[in-house]
């Protein structure tokens, strides 16, 4: 499964089976993680096999079931951190898709357990990611169409349809696309549009992510 193919496949899913990760599939996601880190300068965790953290009363009010294994993404606190956040986070979130696993971006609904992470000095936490094997490979939900979050049109190169397209497959808080893409010179510039509910800056690097994987790093960049 190609990383395209998986943001397509990708739903958000809350219920998992008790299957455990494979030695293999650990492997891979730690060397994925490592790799990461040293581009993000991040410190994201994986953790296995640890039930505590989804099993209080918010995880519960939210729907998770049977969550045993997560990622946790942790950062050194800083401006654009929120942003790597979510941009490197979803590429583990499409790698896992791609080793058939499934996945749900977890803002509150979790609880902190003592030895399951380290911070280094300045580092916080800010999301989980559930991961392990589904009960179901979720659900889709509606999404806007090209034209409410982009300045797609005839005029446009096909690339950056794909790409918006793509980004209208990202997970984001409560399916709240608040983006809109923005072709310009060759240039492409994505804003973020805040609403009532609020759309993050978690949400905006999930959606340059996707982007990225449909348009192509190679057709442009960011203004």
């Amino acid at each position: 499964m190609t990383l395209q193919e998986a943001v397509e496949a990708r739903h958000s899913v809350r219920a998992y089976t008790d299957r455990p990760l494979s030695d293999e599939v650990i492997g891979v996601l730690n060397n994925k993680i490592a790799e990461l880190n040293d581009e993000s300068g991040l410190h994201i965790q994986l953790v296995c096999n640890e039930p505590k953290a989804f099993s209080g009363t918010i995880a519960k009010y939210g729907k998770f079931r049977c969550v045993q294994n997560y990622i946790v993404m942790a950062g050194v606190k800083s401006d654009t951190l929120d942003e790597q956040i979510g941009y490197y986070g979803e590429l583990l979130v499409l790698t896992a898709q791609t080793l058939g696993l499934n996945t749900c971006w977890v803002g509150l609904s979790y609880t902190k357990v003592p030895g399951t992470y380290i911070l280094n000095e300045g580092e916080i936490i800010r999301a989980y990611i559930a991961i392990g094997y589904g009960e179901t490979q979720g659900v889709g939900h509606k999404v806007k169409s090209v034209s409410q979050v982009s300045n797609a049109s005839d005029q446009t190169p096909t690339w950056f349809r794909r790409g918006v397209e793509s980004a209208l497959l990202a997970p984001t808080a409560v399916n709240q696309q608040k983006f809109f893409f923005e072709y310009v010179d060759g240039a492409v510039r994505a804003h973020r549009k805040m609403s009532l509910i609020g759309f993050t800056q978690i949400d905006l690097g999930i959606v340059k992510c996707h982007f990225e994987v449909g348009a192509g790093t190679q057709n442009f960049e960011w203004a």
